[in-house]
């Protein structure tokens, strides 16, 4: 994927003397516990194990039946005993994790790469489409702030009933519409454009990306990406990283 001002950078622009990121990050065999449909998306429930939910915004790597490559998922929901994660099937990956069923069991490792920063005064969570998927978890740790979700369609909105104090809007309104123009932190994740949009509202928002990954710890460089302030492996320096100005 093409990031608009996160251009993708070739592996052999590797910067030197890079670091891994596996710190807290356990991998484990952990059973389906159970599968929700929620709107279009699918809730995938999994058995906790010894894994931490770590901190919202950070992911998984989970595996994918079938699949050579591992699929990142940012943390949906972190009951007691459970770790859930909100999944779009899109692709052979995606379906695969979306078809197991309860007793099916997968490997998983994490928690990975950097999530948001929960040290805010005036919390608003902006998501768009799957984007939605680490708000849940988000909100619970803030003490269910504010909220203004965006989606392409009713059926895909259903899934903003995971998001408590959530305002909707489904297109061709856009979730920028809703986001106040007084001060308010706002931390976000969602489609690219959406992204650009609300750090051209907010700078300083703190905004979760996504990149093609194939690791989730630094070592494939598969998710380098060009800020304008240097390059950036998003599974270790992000996926979330604060609103910064865009490279000309």
């Amino acid at each position: 994927m093409t990031v608009p001002g996160l251009s993708p950078v070739h592996a052999g622009l590797r910067p030197p003397a890079a670091r891994l990121s596996l710190e807290g990050a356990r991998r484990e065999r952990l059973r389906v516990s159970g599968v929700e449909v929620v709107g279009l998306y699918t809730l995938l429930r999994l058995e906790r194990g010894g894994l931490e939910p770590g901190i919202p915004g950070q992911f998984f790597m989970l595996e994918a039946p079938g699949c050579v490559l591992p699929r990142p998922m940012s943390l949906c929901l972190a009951p007691l005993g459970e770790l859930a994660f909100l999944i779009d099937p899109i692709g052979p990956g995606t379906q695969a994790l979306c078809a197991l069923g309860p007793g099916d069991a997968i490997h998983v490792l994490g928690p990975l790469g950097n999530g948001f920063d929960l040290d805010v005064g005036r919390p608003l969570l902006v998501g768009g489409g799957i984007g939605i998927a680490p708000l849940p978890y988000l909100a619970e740790q803030l003490g269910q702030p504010r909220a203004v979700l965006g989606f392409r369609s009713a059926t895909h909105a259903e899934a903003a009933a995971l998001v408590p104090n959530a305002q909707v809007v489904i297109e061709p309104t856009l979730v920028t519409a809703l986001v106040p123009r007084e001060p308010v932190d706002v931390l976000a994740c969602g489609p690219v454009p959406m992204l650009e949009a609300v750090r051209r509202l907010v700078p300083r928002a703190q905004l979760a990306w996504e990149a093609p990954m194939a690791c989730g710890y630094g070592a494939c460089y598969a998710c380098v990406v060009d800020t304008g302030a240097g390059l950036k492996r998003l599974c270790v320096e992000g996926p979330v990283l604060p609103g910064f100005a865009r490279k000309v």
